[in-house]
This record gives C-alpha cells, sequence and structure tokens, in this order.
C-alpha cells in the first residue's frame, strides 16, 4: 500500500527518499527519469508493472506495521488478465507476508526483494545487488511485476 506522501500524489514511491526508481534505474541502466509519466513509460518499455497487494487498508501514517484491515487486490483476475506475467517480485518482507497471507497458491513464482524504503538502512549498492535478480528473470521471461 502505498504511503502517505504517494497516495497525496497518486505516484508510487513518491517519497523522496524511497530508492525504488533510483535502484531501477540502475538496474535498466536508465537515467533516472524526471517526472512520473518518464518513469511509467521506463518500466512499459522494460516489461515491467507495478501492482498493490493491497486493495485497501486501513493505515495512520506511512509505515507497514500500521497497516490494518487489509483487502487484498484480485491476483487470479489480474493473472488472467495478463497471461504474460512470469513471476512476482514483492518489495520487502511486508509486502512478501501481506502477499502470502491472501495468495497461497500463486502460479507464478513469488520473490522477496529488500524493501526500498528508507526505513531499510541497507546501503543502497546492496538493494541494487539483491533487486539483480528481477533481470534474470526479465532476460528469461517475457514480462514481470511488482
Amino acid at each position: 500500500m502505498p504511503g502517505v506522501r504517494s497516495l497525496e500524489a497518486g505516484e508510487y514511491y513518491a517519497y523522496p527518499q524511497n530508492q525504488f526508481w533510483r535502484i531501477i534505474a540502475k538496474l535498466l541502466k536508465c537515467d533516472l527519469p524526471a517526472t512520473y509519466a518518464q518513469k511509467k513509460k521506463m518500466l512499459l518499455e522494460n516489461r515491467i508493472a507495478l501492482w498493490d497487494v493491497v486493495a485497501s487498508c486501513t493505515r495512520k501514517g506511512s509505515l507497514d506495521s500500521n497497516i490494518r484491515n487489509v483487502k487484498a487486490n484480485d491476483l487470479d483476475g489480474l493473472l488472467k488478465k495478463y497471461k504474460l506475467i512470469r513471476a512476482i517480485f514483492c518489495n520487502g518482507n511486508t509486502a512478501l507476508k501481506l502477499f502470502k497471507s491472501s495468495h497461497s497458491q500463486c502460479p507464478v513464482p513469488v520473490f522477496a526483494l529488500p524493501s526500498t524504503s528508507p526505513a531499510n538502512t541497507k546501503p543502497r549498492s546492496w538493494k541494487v545487488a539483491q533487486w539483480k535478480q528481477i533481470l534474470e528473470v526479465l532476460t528469461e521471461n517475457k514480462g514481470f511485476f511488482f
């Protein structure tokens, strides 16, 4: 579930300290796009889509630990509509935990990646090294999403 800043902006990963866009741009060997439209274009050109595990919830602030009353998104419907999805990557342990609690029988491989949130204080270089596994899936398959 996007944080407060992202919800206000209507953009994924809008909080400037979140490293998602910088990590993806580095992995894809792209310059960091300046606008959200350019960021979405970068993802689409590389067969990457973003999707929320959570359709709705209640949460005070932006911390994942405050997420309550979760209603899961319709994974089955998504996979039926977009048949080229070959893998799912969860951005952080909370996303993985929420995903598994709602989708225990997923027909595509699910991978956990370290959170790009500033709450995860590991160095960006370490996160980039961990996130490189998406490149292997992208090379082997025709699509994946987060």
